[in-house]
């Protein structure tokens, strides 16, 4: 497979929000799309975006996994950033539209058809700095994407970052571009520096999110994770394997987790820590690094639990297990 996200449809679904309504959703060339250089997006940042998948079943069916819980979302998120209001009915159809069209083109397991739906500012004002645009593209890319784990993924390095944050901690839980750039620099620096694979921001000890996906720990019998406020991404698929912790019997602590319990934890033998996230799934992570020192997180390898929580989310996105909490929309 090519680069996660690199790859698209031919086409894509859009619709345009214009004097004061929405238009008809219709498909169109995802080669391009035409904006003003003046437009809100480019100049004040108006946009935000979702993350989905869509999978092929054995018997060659295909489902679009927590469509609901993204949509709602994306919702949240446009009016935390004063975009337009849109009903989620205008994007469910346009997702089972775009992916219908390309159904046959959902790879099969272990890959899958990532859905970015996509919503931005597209009126031409450059005077709107405190004001919201009146106008707006909303529209749904998809993406073919193979399985980060299936191709090998080690362990991956952490450093703690304890003075900074991803992003300004009212708009922690809205999916927007601007908050991925603000942590593309001590990411980078990181990387360099420490050869980090992710950057986990804990301001003032408290541990929170890293550039892109949620952290959680798993001690013994014991899932812990920081329990959800504004400051941080409310991830669908750390919805999805909390879920099933309490189904496999697990006790799920939502709960402030500190730096200092968190390198005492994990310097247990058995203890484990993953990221969460729609591209990775639950990707292991096998060491923290604080303070210039490296802490390996129990054995520095991918934990019992950790392989087991994400193979039951497997299971029950490609079919092969049952779909108990009705997150699966057929195509």
């Amino acid at each position: 497979m090519a680069a996660f996200g690199t790859v698209f449809m031919p086409q894509m679904a859009l619709a345009k929000y214009e004097d004061q309504q929405w238009g008809d959703s219709e498909i169109v060339s995802s080669d391009s799309i035409s904006l003003h250089p003046g437009a809100h997006v480019l100049h004040y940042s108006s946009t935000c975006f979702e993350g989905l998948k869509a999978f092929r079943h054995e018997d060659g069916s295909v489902h679009i996994f927590r469509m609901d819980a993204n949509i709602k979302r994306m919702a949240q998120s446009a009016e935390l950033l004063s975009l337009p209001a849109f009903k989620p009915e205008l994007l469910e159809q346009m997702v089972k539209d775009i992916v219908a069209k390309f159904a046959d083109e959902v790879p099969a397991a272990p890959g899958s058809m990532y859905i970015r739906p996509t919503f931005i500012g597209t009126e031409p004002a450059i005077g709107k700095a405190a004001a919201p645009t009146s106008s707006a593209l909303l529209y749904v890319l998809l993406s073919p994407v193979g399985d980060y784990f299936a191709v090998g993924a080690k362990p991956l390095r952490l450093l703690l970052e304890e003075n900074g944050m991803r992003c300004a901690p009212h708009m922690g839980m809205v999916k927007s571009g601007g908050n991925y750039a603000s942590a593309l620099g001590p990411i980078s620096q990181a990387r360099t520096e420490f050869d980090a694979d992710q950057v986990l921001f804990c301001p003032g000890g408290d541990v929170q999110e890293t550039g892109a996906a949620n952290f959680i720990l798993i001690d013994g019998d014991e899932l812990i994770t920081k329990a959800l406020d504004s400051s941080f991404l409310h991830g669908v698929t750390r919805n999805s394997i909390l879920t099933l912790a309490r189904d496999l019997g697990l006790k799920v602590s939502e709960r402030e987790l500190t730096v200092d319990e968190l390198l005492e934890r994990a310097a247990k033998p058995g203890c484990e820590a993953a990221l969460s996230g729609t591209a990775a799934v639950l990707t292991p992570v096998g060491t923290l690094i604080h303070n210039g020192k490296e802490h390996t997180v129990g054995n520095g390898e991918a934990g019992e639990t950790t392989l087991k929580l994400r193979q039951a989310l497997n299971d029950i996105q490609w079919g092969k297990a049952q779909d108990q909490h009705s997150w699966l929309t057929s195509i």
